[in-house]
């Protein structure tokens, strides 16, 4: 009885059984009772394969969060020369506060100095002594009264300390900005 209730017993040995249990109470009443505790145990069974991939799912969207939210955080910065009267030329300002930003830094977001135009501009990264380290350019677009540039610029490959930020409309002279990379 228990085989035909758990589905475990062939319809065709199973035939032998189904008069029986059919005008036998005691046996129907088992019958009964293993073909309800085997339709429990098979929805615990898909219940907890439901939850076990409701888990699984809800872990794997919330570890895809975190690494978007950590690589995005980690890899823009924002440098806001808003304020910042422009130096022409190689030497920044040395009385200046230098910008910092992360060497996990890939991309830049840059408000340049109130008054610059839209355009193209050249961005590099130099040596105090000059010396080019990593080069972009991008095109500088006015957003609400400020000139916004935005820029590919992977840092990874060079070394912390001081630096040299400059930029410069493709064409014109640099612009030198101090720079502190952690």
């Amino acid at each position: 009885m228990k085989g035909i209730a758990f589905h475990t017993v062939p319809l065709v040995e199973a035939e032998a059984w189904l008069d029986h249990l059919t005008s036998c109470s005691p046996c129907y009443r088992d019958f009964s009772q293993f073909q309800k505790a085997y339709q429990l145990r098979r929805k615990r069974t898909l219940l907890a394969i439901a939850a076990s991939i409701l888990v699984a799912a809800s872990i794997g969207g919330w570890a895809l969060v975190q690494w978007h939210n950590k690589t995005q955080v980690a890899q823009t910065a924002v440098l806001d020369l808003r304020n910042w009267s422009v130096t022409r030329g190689i030497e920044p300002n040395p009385e200046a506060k230098p910008l910092e930003i992360s060497h996990k830094v890939s991309r830049l977001e840059i408000y340049l100095p109130v008054g610059s135009s839209e355009g193209q501009y050249d961005i590099r990264m130099a040596r105090p002594s000059g010396e080019s380290l990593v080069t972009a350019s991008g095109i500088a677009k006015l957003k609400n009264g400020v000139t916004a540039l935005r820029v590919e610029m992977n840092l990874s490959s060079v070394s912390p300390g001081r630096h040299i930020l400059q930029i410069r409309k493709t064409g014109l002279e640099w612009n030198s900005y101090p720079l502190v990379l952690h």
